[in-house]
């Protein structure tokens, strides 16, 4: 049975960090594509940093210089670094791994960590 397992997520004060952990048992993490969402409340999911397969990185506007994704094969985890965090940070965290293959596109999801950015 395939699972993602993120964990790291809380109560942090403005200009903070935490780092989330995409921990993956049940498939070979090493040959997906990882990616980092959020979800805050009454908004659109949204794709906060993206690591391919060979190690190369993607980040939306708001996080770039702040966040940074990275993955330890060895241990079939993804981490999402994130600094000086802002309040509009605040959501919840999903880390989803994808991958195509003949018949389409195979992709798994986490349950999602909350992080919350307050004073």
């Amino acid at each position: 049975q395939v699972q993602l397992v993120e964990s790291g997520g809380g109560l942090v004060q403005p200009e903070g960090s935490l780092r989330l952990s995409c921990a993956a048992s049940g498939i070979i993490f090493v040959i997906y594509d990882v990616g980092w969402y959020r979800q805050a409340p009454g908004k659109q999911r949204e794709l906060v940093a993206t690591i391919t397969t060979s190690g190369r990185t993607n980040y939306v506007d708001s996080v770039k210089g702040r966040f940074t994704i990275s993955r330890d094969n060895a241990k079939n985890t993804v981490y999402l670094q994130m600094n000086s965090l802002k309040p509009e940070d605040t959501a919840v965290y999903s880390c989803n791994a994808k991958r195509v293959v003949t018949s389409g596109l195979v992709d798994y999801w986490g349950q999602g960590t909350q992080v919350t950015v307050s004073s």
